[in-house]
């Protein structure tokens, strides 16, 4: 048990630093192209962030804990808008831009419903893991497509060039930091379902709580540096990506490797609240701009579904 801890213990560490430095180097990538600051948010970051759980997700479906999968990319989710949204919020006031409400918090809500529809029937089919990859697909197109007007006006990512070496050093730490994200992911994986079955916990569970959380610590660290820099666009598009990622990518993934039949408190539980915090993103952008006190609200509906989750 010991062990098991110890490998959960250093690979979230790894995860954290692996994937700071990846979406760090991913950022000055984006700067060589002049991509625009919420595309770096959605796609460099939010994949970034993201890498971690579809790692996760992968390695727990190719060793036959699929149920650990689901509830790393359900978790996931829960944890960046009720844990990694609301400590930002709490720390500066988030902006939110009209134009990110109309357009990716809406791809993101209607991917959730689809995500939620092709599991109403209470299995995660092949073909279910590729309808969700091919909306990831229609995704991808879209931002790069919106990448292409090259809008880097609005946020100075770095006012020093990048010479042929530096861009040599940074390819080097994206594909060190990648291998490490894939070894940190392989001992997140092993410690996770060892304690799962040292303590008769289900795999479901060790993915919504300890798995989910661990995941998302990457999310509150690149959330928490955009907050203090004033990045806003960054933190949104940090947030929306990475649920996307984790909706399309993470969930189709073990439908892919190893089809299975879904809990039912997924759906009855888990998803609600997932759908319930994506909601309130919308919500409390009304006056765009997600003031401390929706912070604390978002806080609260996460304290809500931990106390569901543990004691009832």
């Amino acid at each position: 048990m010991f062990i098991s801890i110890l490998s959960l213990l250093i690979g979230f560490g790894l995860l954290v630093w692996s994937a700071d430095t990846f979406t760090d180097n991913g950022a000055k990538i984006a700067r060589i192209f002049n991509i625009s600051p919420l595309i770096i948010g959605l796609l460099i970051f939010g994949f970034g962030t993201s890498a971690p759980e579809m790692l996760v997700s992968g390695l727990a479906a190719y060793d036959g804990h699929p149920e650990l999968s689901i509830g790393n990319a359900f978790g996931s989710n829960i944890f960046n808008i009720g844990l990694v949204l609301a400590i930002t919020a709490i720390i500066y006031p988030v902006t939110v831009e009209k134009a990110v409400l109309k357009k990716e918090w809406v791809f993101l809500f209607l991917s959730s419903l689809v995500a939620g529809f092709l599991l109403m029937d209470g299995f995660l089919s092949f073909m279910d893991g590729l309808t969700l990859l091919a909306l990831l697909f229609v995704f991808l197109f879209y931002v790069f497509s919106e990448s292409k007007k090259g809008n880097t006006n609005d946020l100075e990512i770095s006012e020093e060039p990048i010479d042929n070496q530096d861009k040599s050093k940074t390819w080097l730490l994206l594909l060190v930091s990648l291998v490490i994200l894939v070894s940190s992911a392989r001992l997140v994986v092993w410690g996770g379902t060892n304690l799962a079955l040292a303590f008769g916990v289900s795999d479901l569970i060790i993915g919504l709580t300890v798995v989910a959380l661990g995941t998302s610590l990457p999310e509150l660290a690149v959330a928490i540096s955009s907050a203090l820099k004033r990045q806003h666009q960054m933190i949104i598009g940090n947030i929306i990506g990475s649920n996307l990622f984790n909706t399309l990518g993470v969930l189709a993934i073990p439908g892919l490797i190893l089809p299975f039949q879904i809990p039912e408190e997924v759906m009855s539980r888990d998803f609600i609240y997932m759908i319930i915090l994506t909601l309130l993103i919308l919500i409390l952008s009304f006056k765009l701009k997600i003031n401390r006190f929706g912070g604390i609200i978002l806080l609260g509906i996460l304290a809500s579904y931990l106390y569901q989750l543990v004691w009832i």
